[in-house]
């Protein structure tokens, strides 16, 4: 039920009657009044019931999940999903049985399911959130992997004096590389190129 029309002495009883049939919360939903109502004489005489129609207000943040669970289901996969919301970002942690399908060759599946969910929960809202999504602690992993990946690659730079190019990142994994090298004073980094294909560039100093 995501829209229900109630009835009531006063605006706020036909609301709260509203809310008691949709289980939810007045933040939760829109009211339109259809009538004001009017208590009449010594409140019986001629009273008319005010009117609402209250609807419940899009969750992006269940759609998000709901996607998930349909790309998963796509697949042929049954996953849980465990979600994480804070002021300005949501993190939607995956688990199941073939998970790996979900991570694909470095992640690529995986940050591809994370834009599209990402465009899910962002659309028509200007409550703007930064979407994550994990698979079992694959992002824990794949951060420490750059971390190693950009401490090696900063010594190749320094050691044949030259740029050396990372392969294309989407952009949370660029941040990586620039802060796990933003303290080595033999190197500099920078993003070059146009998504999706931007790229780490580690330049020796």
């Amino acid at each position: 039920m995501r829209e229900v029309t109630a009835t009531g002495q006063t605006v706020e009883q036909a609301i709260e009657s509203a809310l008691f049939k949709l289980d939810a919360k007045k933040d939760q939903v829109h009211v339109d009044i259809i009538d004001e109502g009017k208590k009449g004489l010594l409140g019986v005489f001629g009273s008319k019931p005010a009117i609402v129609k209250v609807r419940l207000k899009k969750d992006n943040i269940k759609e998000g999940e709901d996607y998930l669970r349909q790309v998963a289901e796509n697949m042929g996969l049954t996953i849980q999903v465990n979600k994480q919301e804070r002021e300005k970002e949501v993190v939607y942690e995956m688990s199941g049985e073939k998970i790996a399908l979900l991570i694909g060759k470095r992640g690529q599946t995986l940050n591809a399911i994370q834009y599209l969910t990402h465009l899910v929960v962002n659309r028509n809202t200007d409550r703007h959130k930064t979407v994550i999504v994990d698979a079992e602690g694959y992002r824990n992993r794949r951060k420490e992997t750059l971390q190693q990946l950009a401490e090696r690659l900063a010594q190749k730079a320094i050691r044949e004096k030259r740029d050396v190019v990372l392969e294309p990142m989407p952009s949370y994994e660029r941040k990586i590389i620039h802060t796990a090298l933003q303290n080595n004073k033999n190197v500099s980094t920078y993003s070059d190129g146009v998504e999706p294909n931007r790229k780490v560039v580690i330049k020796a100093e």
